[in-house]
């Protein structure tokens, strides 16, 4: 594994798209810092830059990093086996095509030990989005990627291409006082 999250962390560096399988599902990826790589993913996905996507990140002192604010990350959120992605304000740090209207950003600490992997390598924040057109069925797959999405990115990871993907993560929003809010279950 560990020449293939090498090769993915050179492309990563080159300002270059992926497919990758996270935590959840398959999908494309690229620096979390870089407006173009990010503007390629929204126009490979034919999806809206108003619709925001998750980041992934390797651990809280990561997260810290983005966020202008130091905001409670309640450990729960850590400690499980179900991937939880968490819109926080303020970010900070990220390409500015990946903020939402509302100056929030999803990110995610995957528990994956590929993911895990890749990110400590690239010691960044990675976007994660579905490997689909928008308004396409998310794949649960490597064989249900749209072949347009394999031929618009650079490079695709080859790992877990026979495993099938159920879980989509859940999505909470905490806010300055540390509350929780369920946005998606």
């Amino acid at each position: 594994m560990e020449a293939i999250v090498a090769k993915t962390v050179a492309h990563l560096n080159a300002k270059e798209l992926i497919v990758f399988p996270t935590d959840t599902i398959w999908g494309i990826g690229a620096d979390a810092r870089d407006e173009a790589a990010v503007a390629r993913i929204y126009s490979l996905k034919n999806r809206p830059e108003s619709k925001a996507m998750i980041c992934l990140v390797a651990n809280v002192n990561m997260l810290q990093e983005y966020l202008q604010q130091r905001t409670p990350f309640p450990k729960e959120l850590t400690q499980n086996n179900r991937p939880t992605s968490v819109v926080f304000s303020h970010p900070q740090g990220v390409a500015k095509n990946l903020i939402a209207p509302d100056d929030t950003i999803a990110f995610r600490i995957p528990n994956d030990p590929f993911c895990q992997a890749l990110l400590k390598d690239f010691d960044a924040p990675v976007v994660a989005t579905s490997a689909n057109i928008s308004a396409q069925p998310a794949p649960r797959q490597f064989s249900e990627i749209n072949p347009a999405i394999l031929k618009g990115v650079d490079y695709v990871v080859p790992l877990k291409q026979e495993e099938i993907c159920t879980q989509a993560s859940r999505v909470l929003k905490v806010d300055a006082e540390g509350t929780i809010h369920v946005l998606r279950d």
